[in-house]
């Protein structure tokens, strides 16, 4: 029994898990969901805090293994609620640094996995879109408060500072909450917008493309499916290639 512990809500479609990545590979090792092996999937929706009770539910329901997907709050909570059964973490950030693992080489314990490691791109997402509206002097972050890892923000003020260019950040860990962000665009002066990487931001591309365009503020995310849906652009890696969820990535897109 493999437990799917996942920051994210369900896709629409929940047949596109089986077509995803981590089940075809699970298929050329032989494992087939009905027939040798059982899926708990367990969904957060965005909600971080649920993630603890969420995690202790599969241990109690003794699973093989946990898979955790969607930044380091699944991961996390699964270390929480296990010793012994096998981790297995995607799309996150540097697991050292979140106290994930003990190194990349040699992680111990029961956490193993797959990380993206891109907080060192927000400087370059930051140096793209001074480039596309060079007269700017103020570029917002719009972050999630619940997951904003503050070494990567320091680096990234110390990048704007660097180039003279202010870096308010504005929060958002709600729908009516990024539409504030972007009405305050505005009176802060902001000359562009750098969508900071979060399982919950991500996956509000209509949202955040619509008020691109409504605010007339140029606009960088990590995701793809940002400029597939009509924003400017994006910034970073292929995140279906580190997720069984691809469909949850980019569903706002869709």
């Amino acid at each position: 029994m493999v437990g799917s512990l996942n920051a994210f809500s369900p896709p629409p479609n929940l047949g596109d898990l089986v077509r995803g990545p981590i089940h075809q590979g699970m298929g050329e090792l032989g494992f087939v969901d009905g027939q040798n092996m059982v899926w708990e999937y367990r969904w957060a929706d965005y909600h971080y805090d649920r993630l603890p009770a969420l995690a202790a539910d599969l241990v109690s329901r003794k699973v093989d293994v946990i898979i955790a997907s969607g930044s380091a709050f699944p991961a996390r909570a699964a270390k929480n609620a296990t010793s012994t059964i096998p981790i297995v973490f995607a799309a996150l950030g540097d697991p050292v640094a979140a106290g994930l693992v003990a190194s990349l080489a040699r992680p111990g314990g029961n956490l193993t996995g797959f990380s993206n490691i891109t907080g060192e791109m927000q400087p370059k997402r930051l140096e793209i879109i001074c480039e596309l509206v060079p007269q700017a002097t103020v570029i917002a972050a719009l972050v999630n408060p619940d997951n904003i890892f503050e070494p990567y923000l320091r680096l990234t003020q110390e990048a704007a500072r660097s180039k003279g260019i202010q870096l308010p950040v504005l929060n958002a860990r709600t729908e009516d909450e990024i539409d504030t962000a972007f009405a305050s665009l505005g009176q802060l002066q902001a000359g562009g917008l750098m969508v900071w990487p979060d399982p919950f931001l991500n996956s509000q591309v209509k949202q955040l493309v619509a008020l691109e365009s409504r605010y007339a503020i140029p606009t960088i995310s990590e995701v793809r499916a940002f400029p597939a849906a009509g924003g400017l652009i994006s910034y970073g890696v292929d995140t279906s290639q580190l997720s069984f969820a691809r469909s949850v990535f980019t569903r706002g897109g869709s």
